[in-house]
């Protein structure tokens, strides 16, 4: 691969620059990532992921793999300082994405796997060891100034900046931020002890005014501690070794008993690009928002952004869409990550509190509704989309269920079990039916989806093993679910007028010029 044959560039090769490539490699197209480390970072960062995360990271190709270096998180109970319950909840080991709702995971194993997926892909190639220092939008292509063993100037198609909060990409962009203006100093401590313990709860919150602290999982052998920086304390010393010792004495961890791999003081911040598009430059992950961790939907949200990008610039490089369909990247996820965003920094809030007062009062209310079972779990991370390529009624807002995240369980369907995306070829649109294709579908429209690669599956009750997916067409009144090949719904039919109306709508918000006929 030459410097001018270039599909994507991918600026970036972390998790997200990962997921990113990995797709686009795995449609055929030709990609290359500068990355500025010699070497794979070796500590973790993150520490979980949610379901519609994993249903992505098995989309790109290592589903198996998630199965060695995390596991599901189980339970997460929030305690005030004197150990008394506010808020807890079981978390179902197979959720509406077909996975855990939440994964605990030690990162650089996940990425060892994302990088080996990424190593058997022909049309991959990986620049670790150097750096992009310049971009220049010549209107057909975008050229790329690079420094390193093989440096130059590359030509691609596309640029895409996974290239974190100190974004080089972002800068290209020139996109103004919105700023949430939550910031608070936090000590992460990721340990391994040296003997198995068993943690009840494995994911606990202290709200504590006088130290707000957290301890997790972090993967198969591996525990996360975190502490909050107090008012008073001078930021040089709270992150010290002796300090991390200190703290970490409160959970009965100690040098005697656990090998402390990484510590680090992080301010976390809550802000997202305005943009994340200037002609064929693009934005992705870190370098588009960053967000507190109370949510854990920071890595989440950039693996939502690969999902949903990867789709659109396949079909856009194919000339199956118009370029303009790259317009909706930033209107759908932008709207995403600001409900995520708001949603870190409604519960840092909660956690973070250090006036006692303010703090005995959380927890009366807390207590209070707990006892008359009417504590609710924090508000859901999965958003329905509002923005971008959806079915429309007639006002112009999404039609029923259009923009929601879609189920997954398993499904049987020509001698074949499994997870529906594993019978399907995630990710590709897929046409869900209750009825026979052929009664819904003309030719013209059977054959427009087929030039999209969308796969068809009639589902009856002997095929939707877990009883999934045909409760929730039911629920729409639809015969029909037209599903984005990033498992988002597009839209719904409850029959043939409706199927071939949702396919033309489809085929126009994609905006090419249809190589096939829809005369019916």
């Amino acid at each position: 691969m030459s410097g001018t044959d270039i599909d994507v560039l991918v600026v970036g090769y972390g998790p997200v620059g990962q997921v990113t490539a990995t797709l686009l490699a795995r449609q055929g197209h030709r990609v290359t990532v500068v990355e500025r480390r010699p070497k794979p970072y070796p500590m973790p960062r993150a520490v979980s992921f949610d379901g519609e995360s994993a249903r992505v990271l098995a989309a790109a190709g290592i589903g198996a793999a998630l199965r060695e270096v995390a596991e599901p998180s189980r339970d997460y109970v929030w305690t005030n300082g004197a150990g008394a319950t506010l808020f807890e909840v079981d978390v179902a080991e197979r959720g509406w994405s077909g996975w855990p709702d939440s994964v605990s995971m030690y990162q650089p194993g996940i990425e060892a796997a994302l990088t080996a997926r990424g190593a058997r892909q022909a049309t991959l190639r990986v620049l670790r060891g150097h750096r992009v220092t310049g971009l220049r939008d010549t209107g057909d292509r975008v050229e790329a100034a690079v420094e390193g063993p093989e440096g130059g100037v590359l030509s691609a198609r596309y640029v895409v900046g996974c290239d974190g909060a100190g974004s080089l990409v972002r800068d290209a962009v020139a996109a103004t931020s919105t700023d949430l203006r939550f910031f608070n100093d936090w000590l992460t401590c990721d340990v391994r002890l040296h003997e198995p313990r068993d943690f009840v709860p494995n994911n606990l919150q202290v709200c504590d005014p006088a130290r707000p602290r957290t301890a997790v999982s972090a993967g198969p052998d591996h525990r996360r501690w975190e502490f909050m920086r107090l008012p008073d304390e001078p930021p040089e010393q709270f992150g010290s070794v002796e300090n991390v010792w200190r703290l970490l004495a409160l959970f009965g961890v100690h040098e005697e008993n656990a090998t402390l791999e990484r510590h680090a003081v992080y301010t976390f911040q809550a802000r997202h690009a305005d943009r994340w598009r200037e002609g064929r430059v693009l934005i992705a992950g870190d370098a588009a928002h960053l967000m507190p961790p109370f949510a854990g939907q920071g890595m989440c949200s950039g693996f939502r952004d690969a999902a949903n990008l990867a789709w659109k610039l396949d079909l856009v490089l194919t000339g199956r869409a118009a370029d303009t369909l790259l317009d909706t990247y930033t209107a759908e996820r932008r709207e995403h990550v600001r409900h995520a965003i708001t949603m870190s920094v409604d519960l840092g809030r909660v956690i973070c509190q250090t006036d006692p007062k303010a703090a005995a009062d959380r927890d009366a209310v807390m207590i209070g509704m707990r006892e008359r079972g009417l504590a609710a779990p924090p508000p859901s991370a999965v958003h329905p989309l509002t923005e971008g390529l959806l079915a429309r009624d007639a006002r112009g807002r999404p039609r029923g269920p259009a923009g929601g995240l879609t189920p997954q369980g398993r499904v049987r369907v020509g001698g074949r079990e499994g997870l529906l995306d594993e019978i399907t070829g995630a990710p590709r649109f897929v046409l869900l039916t209750t009825e026979d294709p052929r009664d819904l579908l003309d030719p013209a429209r059977a054959g427009a989806l087929a030039w999209l690669g969308a796969r068809t599956v009639r589902l009856d009750a002997a095929a939707d093993l877990d009883a999934v997916h045909l409760p929730y067409l039911a629920r729409a009144g639809a015969a029909a679910a037209l599903v984005r090949p990033d498992f988002y719904l597009f839209g719904t039919a409850a029959d043939r007028h409706g199927t071939t109306a949702l396919v033309d709508e489809l085929l126009d918000g994609l905006g090419a010029d249809q190589a096939v006929s829809r005369s019916s």
